[in-house]
């Protein structure tokens, strides 16, 4: 049995409270990047900009840049549809999807990504 990484911190609780959905609206790559998710085998990255929490859905709400393989692009996504990712690599689940556990605080889209990422 593999153990998943912790996907949320509180610090990062933190940061999405200070920056709700549309709180960044316009910076584009001067957006402060809030958490980067990754499948650390394969294709799949989320550069999370902005947050919210789903009173409903009981879930963060998460904005930013998303691929899968294809390039960048704006969207939605939930933090359990990250959390309940069954990635495998071979014949082996690995632990998901992982945090940047290396992403420098107040670091801008453009310090994450480059211009040739959204093309």
């Amino acid at each position: 049995m593999t153990m998943k990484q912790k996907l949320l911190t509180k610090e990062i609780e933190k940061r999405f409270e200070k920056h709700p959905i549309y709180s960044q609206q316009g910076k584009e790559f001067e957006a402060e990047v809030l958490v980067r998710f990754f499948n650390p085998y394969g294709a799949g990255e989320w550069v999370i900009i902005e947050a919210e929490y789903d009173q409903e859905q009981k879930d963060w709400l998460m904005y930013g840049y998303c691929s899968l393989g294809y390039g960048f692009e704006l969207g939605y996504v939930y933090l359990k549809q990250l959390q309940d990712l069954d990635i495998k690599f071979g014949p082996f689940s690995t632990n998901g999807i992982e945090r940047d556990a290396w992403l420098k605080k107040g670091a801008r889209v453009k310090d994450v990504l480059s211009l040739e990422d959204l093309m």
